[in-house]
């Protein structure tokens, strides 16, 4: 597809975008609150340029982009691609004394993040270069409130009004442990390493064994950070209106028979084996449609069996689905590796459904498996392609663990 084509499909949304030269290689990474306005600006013939932006355009023959669903999680995400990818035009960011980081100090007993233009060898941890400071304060003040740790330049011997206010644990009055404080770093480390998916369920299992020995008050905190983070960027899913590209492009990599305009995706929930819950999303012509979700209380497994689980509702999905005469998807995703994609797969072979196309999506490396190939399919991680499919399977999992706090609250709340 032309850059003229990719133009005209470029959503009306946050997000970042990449532009690369005819190897593939990325020579320049930006951001936008709206990819619509800021990305084809750059093709426009009138617009004026400095010798620099003219040698850039001169070489770019690709553009890709991916969708965020906030200013300041694009942000958060340019920065991370400029590290890991170092196009050759955003030489600006090297400069570490323009353009501010999130400084994490690790070096003090009970750490602080708080935002510096100076990145020095203090024992410290740095994210970003970040190009803009006004989200990034917003973005700070969003993490304040869910990892609440001090603000203080010194240990105090009393209580400020951010432990008033809900954010900061105390710790200068010893309210909360030395262990304790360094787990909340840890997971905040992990939301700033864009791996919100992991920290959920680590959050998750936490909750149930707080829960387990009895530490209410514990597993309800827990369950409150889980709750914030499910309602920060990453929750709401935005219009994808460049999901035509997609569309054709899965057709043809996974060999299906017609265009994916409808797509299910299933996962599931467990902690401990207790309160189990599954989860099928539905999205049509690339948006989710909400009205067509399912949630399913485990009904036939008591062991930690995902692979049993994923057969269960898959099986009552399409078993009720086949009886009713119902409308088949174009295709269906799963939430997990090759064992969880042949679970699937061996329930759709039991209805006699065996052409209904199925794939599976791992967390942990993030790959695609189909059936018939023994690798994973060989899917750019930054490509739009990787970007939605992982956007629907996040969607799954966010609506499963949804469905599972809703009955351990119940269950937390019964034993007050």
């Amino acid at each position: 597809m032309s850059i003229k084509d990719k133009l005209k499909n470029i959503p009306k949304t946050p997000g970042v975008y990449m532009m690369k030269d005819s190897s593939g290689e990325v020579l320049y990474i930006g951001k936008a609150k709206d990819l619509s306005k800021r990305v084809p600006g750059y093709f426009q013939k009138a617009r004026p340029m400095t010798a620099r932006q003219m040698s850039l355009m001169e070489r770019v023959l690709d553009i890709e982009y991916l969708v965020t669903s906030s200013e300041e999680e694009a942000l958060i995400r340019e920065a991370a691609l400029i590290k890991e990818k170092k196009p050759k035009y955003n030489v600006e960011l090297k400069d570490d004394k323009s353009f501010p980081f999130l400084k994490l100090t690790l070096s003090e007993k009970f750490p602080r993040l708080l935002i510096t233009r100076k990145k020095i060898d203090d024992g410290s941890r740095y994210f970003g270069p970040y190009t803009r400071v006004k989200p990034l304060r917003r973005a700070l003040s969003i993490m304040k409130s869910i990892f609440p740790l001090r603000t203080c330049r010194s240990i105090s011997d009393g209580v400020c009004l951010s432990f008033h206010i809900g954010q900061c644990m105390g710790p200068c009055v010893k309210k909360i442990s030395e262990k304790e404080y360094k787990e909340i770093v840890s997971h905040l480390i992990l939301f700033l390493e864009g791996k919100k998916v992991k920290l959920l369920k680590e959050l998750a299992r936490k909750m149930a064994r707080a829960a387990k020995d009895e530490k209410f008050e514990k597993a309800l905190a827990i369950r409150n950070r889980i709750s914030a983070l499910s309602e920060i960027p990453g929750k709401k899913m935005r219009d994808y209106s460049g999901w035509g590209d997609v569309a054709v492009k899965l057709k043809k990599l996974l060999r299906l028979p017609r265009l994916p305009l409808n797509i299910e995706a299933f996962d599931v929930s467990n902690m401990s084996g207790k309160e189990a819950t599954g989860s099928m999303v539905y999205f049509h012509n690339g948006k989710p449609d909400k009205s067509n979700y399912k949630k399913f209380r485990i009904k036939s497994v008591s062991d930690i069996d995902d692979y049993a689980m994923i057969r269960e509702i898959v099986r009552r999905r399409y078993k009720r689905l086949k009886d009713e005469d119902g409308e088949f998807p174009d295709l269906v995703i799963i939430d997990g590796g090759k064992g969880h994609l042949w679970a699937a797969y061996d329930e759709l072979v039991k209805l006699n459904l065996r052409n209904v196309p199925v794939v599976s999506i791992a967390k942990k490396e993030e790959k695609v498996f189909m059936l018939g190939s023994k690798a994973s399919l060989g899917i750019n991680k930054d490509s739009q392609l990787m970007y939605f499919v992982q956007q629907i399977r996040d969607e799954a999992h966010r609506f499963a663990l949804k469905y599972h706090h809703v009955l351990r609250k119940k269950t937390i709340a019964g034993n007050f």
